[in-house]
């Protein structure tokens, strides 16, 4: 798993955590690990007196108010303290509070915060692979994200690349599923509408607008909404109606565009750096895979119950037009981002390698998905 881990303690180490974490119930959510209760998982915990007490902090992207990816961070650390007894503590922290909401890797990475909770393609100044643990341009929806990573050999990969590059390890810890394609302050009918547009747009994403003449802007989520407004950005995209409505954004903008087809199924991550990782007891560094288990599934329910009804909210107020991107633009926006993942596999063998293999799993997703999920959701579509 790369210098100073043991891959046998990275991978998830059910036989010891059967000794001592048992299942976790978070939410209404039960994750099976064993035949005992969580509380039965957090007396055993509490009371083995090898397990040392620890308190750390963690830095997030995100404001508190969004409750749905805030509270993702919030289900980890929530899990962990159950889990453990108590006696390891995360304490998680707004964008801002310890450190600013793109500096969430550096931060541990050089050892300011002990964990952090972000979306890794903010860092692909550091390095493109980062992309891979969130999203990349007409990639994977949530399943194809989550099967790639847990059994599809994906994690063992970024977990690899993390520890030399930025010593530091990585577990998916949420996802919004596929997001929406944003919100503009003017109708987009071709591709020359997009050109000198000022968009709020990260990641690999951003580099295809880039390609179609889009002026990108990165700003943290509670940022946004001021930049929105006073017109020091055109447009931007976040996630989908439940927290876009939270930040305002339909307030401010009347044109809603979808798909979000530069994050069809986006993971967020809990970093921790390697240091802090190897210094943990392997029952601690259990409960951490699991918490983030947990809050990985936690919130793709969250988004999925939310979203919908702040949809329908939307459609109600009468003042936002919801429209999809023109078949023009989604078509240079394919072959723009294939032109990107050539050039970037050209410059970068880190990123060809993981591509590769990325891309074989994706053909095969799609070509199962494809026929037996989306025949299933156009034949619904048709009967309702």
């Amino acid at each position: 798993m790369g210098k100073n881990v043991d891959p046998d303690k990275v991978a998830f180490d059910r036989r010891k955590f059967l000794t001592t974490a048992g299942v976790a119930a978070v939410g209404g959510m039960t994750l099976a690990i064993a035949g005992c209760s969580a509380n039965e998982a957090s007396d055993a915990a509490a009371s083995d007196s090898s397990l040392p007490t620890i308190e750390w902090d963690m830095a997030t992207s995100w404001p508190r108010g969004l409750d749905t990816i805030f509270g993702g961070a919030e289900t980890f650390a929530e899990t962990v303290k159950m889990l453990s007894g108590g006696k390891f503590t995360i304490n998680a922290r707004e964008a801002g509070e310890l450190v600013g909401g793109l500096e969430v890797l550096p931060s541990v990475q050089e050892g300011g915060v002990k964990a952090g909770h972000t979306a890794s393609y903010y860092y692909i100044g550091k390095s493109p692979i980062t992309a891979f643990g969130t999203t990349l341009p007409f990639g994977f929806t949530s399943r194809q994200q989550n099967a790639w990573l847990y059994e599809g050999g994906g994690l063992k990969m970024l977990q690899d690349l993390y520890a030399e590059k930025f010593n530091t390890i990585q577990f998916p810890a949420g996802n919004t599923g596929t997001q929406m394609g944003g919100w503009f302050n003017k109708e987009i009918n071709n591709v020359g509408d997009l050109q000198g547009l000022k968009m709020r747009i990260p990641g690999l994403g951003g580099k295809v607008m880039e390609k179609l003449g889009v002026l990108v802007q990165v700003l943290p989520g509670g940022e946004i909404f001021q930049a929105l407004q006073t017109g020091n950005i055109d447009a931007t995209e976040w996630v989908g109606p439940y927290d876009d409505t939270k930040l305002g954004f339909n307030e401010v903008a009347k044109f809603y565009y979808y798909p979000g087809w530069w994050e069809p199924g986006p993971s967020l991550e809990v970093q921790i750096g390697l240091n802090e990782w190897n210094n943990l007891p392997e029952e601690y560094q259990a409960i951490v895979e699991a918490a983030a288990y947990v809050a990985n599934m936690t919130m793709m329910a969250r988004y999925d119950v939310r979203n919908p009804e702040a949809l329908q909210e939307i459609i109600d107020g009468g003042n936002v037009t919801i429209l999809p991107f023109p078949d023009e633009v989604m078509a240079a926006s394919k072959e723009a981002a294939d032109e990107l993942m050539d050039e970037m596999k050209g410059q970068d063998a880190d990123f060809a390698a993981v591509f590769e293999q990325w891309d074989a799993f994706r053909k095969s997703s799609y070509q199962w998905l494809g026929l037996a999920e989306l025949g299933m959701l156009q034949t619904s579509t048709l009967q309702t």
